[in-house]
């Protein structure tokens, strides 16, 4: 017996790598489920549970990503739809049935160049997370950040904890502000 007999011999890999899996090999009762289960607000995890247990399909995460994106099925995030409908509630007019018209919407006048006692300036490159961005100087002297988020909503940074502008410094700044803006 020769000294090797011990070493077993290396048996060659027939797949080196997993084929992934095809959304055509699914019936139209399977992509109908998991359109449902999506629905139903499943997650990634959810589904590919699901498809394992009741298709006896056995798919990585990586590759039920992949179906739902080929299959054109949007996941739900229930924790933002459920946070996004406690802020619209929020912002929703008291009476129903009423809904804001043109009519509704004020439109501030810009004030004339040099007589607004806020002063407002937009930096050339707006900060992460929001179209644009800049500094304020309200008539009593402070100071703080204004922004417009991806939303579209105004806000602003005061550079004093808990400050708050007065009406007019607030008619005054968003005047101001459609004057700058006007020319971008």
């Amino acid at each position: 017996m020769s000294a090797y007999a011990c070493i077993p011999r290396r048996v060659p890999l027939q797949h080196a790598y997993t084929i992934m899996f095809d959304a055509k090999n699914l019936t139209d009762d399977q992509v109908a489920s998991i359109k449902n289960w999506a629905i139903d607000g499943a997650q990634l995890a959810d589904i590919q549970k699901h498809i394992e247990e009741d298709f006896k399909i056995r798919l990585t995460y990586m590759d039920v990503r992949f179906l739902v994106l080929d299959l054109g099925i949007k996941i739900r995030n229930l924790e933002e739809e459920a946070s996004s409908e406690e802020v619209n509630t929020a912002d929703e007019p008291t009476v129903e049935g009423s809904e804001l018209t043109e009519d509704d919407i004020e439109v501030i006048p810009p004030t004339p160049q040099g007589s607004a006692p806020v002063r407002v300036t937009v930096d050339e490159i707006a900060r992460p997370g929001v179209m644009a961005s800049g500094q304020v100087t309200f008539a009593d002297g402070q100071n703080g950040m204004w922004y417009v988020d991806e939303m579209g909503r105004l806000g602003i940074d005061p550079d004093t904890e808990g400050y708050r502008p007065t009406e007019l410094d607030l008619k005054s700044f968003q005047g101001e502000l459609q004057r700058v803006m006007e020319p971008r």
